[in-house]
């Protein structure tokens, strides 16, 4: 098994933020990447939407023999990994916004969390805000209309330097020093937010830790790949293969990426 692919999966595009790190930190494995852009966000989607096409996208990685799998989504994390860990047997690993670090280093005790609906509506991240945020302020801020302009390729553009800046200014205005990102698309984002954000205001995203995570499990269930050779990476989209190929051209890897229906 040592040599199937770790597989991935998030509502579009935004994952490959995920996926780019897994692949960083694990430059021999060989990686699935399931966009599933037909459906996102998920964030403004039911719990019981979102846990059906956690499901969904579980079953065809393991239709592809994928070894492990990384929920690279925020709000499929926070609503369905438990179910899926219930209902499958293979390592799941979870993404969720990173408040632990951002508790842990803030000075002015106030941090800006800018995520989804889905994400900042769930149990699971209630309860991480009330484990590592008690005596924190933590400023929730819904990125509405974000997702789907990143699906749209849309990132570097007037109409989401608008968008952005009405989410981001209350934030500076109420005095964080820490921006959680709590969604996989947002860190496609961070260039646009360093040019808003003051010098002092430092960003969170989960994706280094995600990948070291998913090392340590590969590593505890004796499936690291031991092949000395590039990985090799599949990427496969129900949404626009352009804008996927878009956000990929960047890696100089040995991948292909391909439009299918799932």
């Amino acid at each position: 098994m040592n040599d199937q692919a770790i597989g991935i999966f998030d509502s579009g595009v935004g994952g490959t933020s995920i996926w780019n790190e897994i692949a960083r930190v694990m430059p021999n494995e060989n990686t699935i990447y399931l966009a599933d852009s037909k459906y996102a966000p998920y964030g403004k989607r039911s719990k019981d939407e979102i846990i059906a096409l956690s499901i969904k996208n579980t079953k065809k990685l393991l239709e592809l023999n994928c070894k492990i799998i990384v929920v690279a989504c925020n709000t499929a994390t926070t609503n369905a990994i438990k179910v899926l860990r219930e209902q499958f047997d293979i390592p799941f690993i979870g993404i969720e916004p990173a408040i632990k670090p951002a508790a842990l280093n803030t000075k002015t005790q106030k941090v800006g969390v800018l995520a989804t609906k889905g994400t900042l509506s769930s149990e699971l991240f209630a309860k991480t805000s009330d484990q590592y945020a008690n005596n924190i302020e933590v400023i929730e801020v819904i990125g509405t209309g974000l997702v789907e302009l990143i699906e749209e390729g849309k990132i570097q553009t007037p109409e989401m330097g608008m968008l952005l800046d009405s989410y981001i200014q209350p934030l500076i205005k109420k005095g964080i020093d820490h921006l959680v990102l709590g969604c996989s698309h947002y860190p496609y984002l961070i260039p646009v937010l360093r040019k808003m954000l003051p010098t002092h205001i430092d960003i969170i995203d989960s994706g280094e830790a995600v990948a070291r995570q998913t090392k340590v499990v590969l590593s505890k269930n004796n499936l690291l790949n031991p092949s000395n050779q590039e990985g090799i990476h599949t990427f496969f989209t129900n949404g626009s293969l352009p804008v996927l190929q878009e956000i990929l051209k960047k890696n100089d890897l040995t991948s292909v990426s391909k439009a299918v229906n799932f």
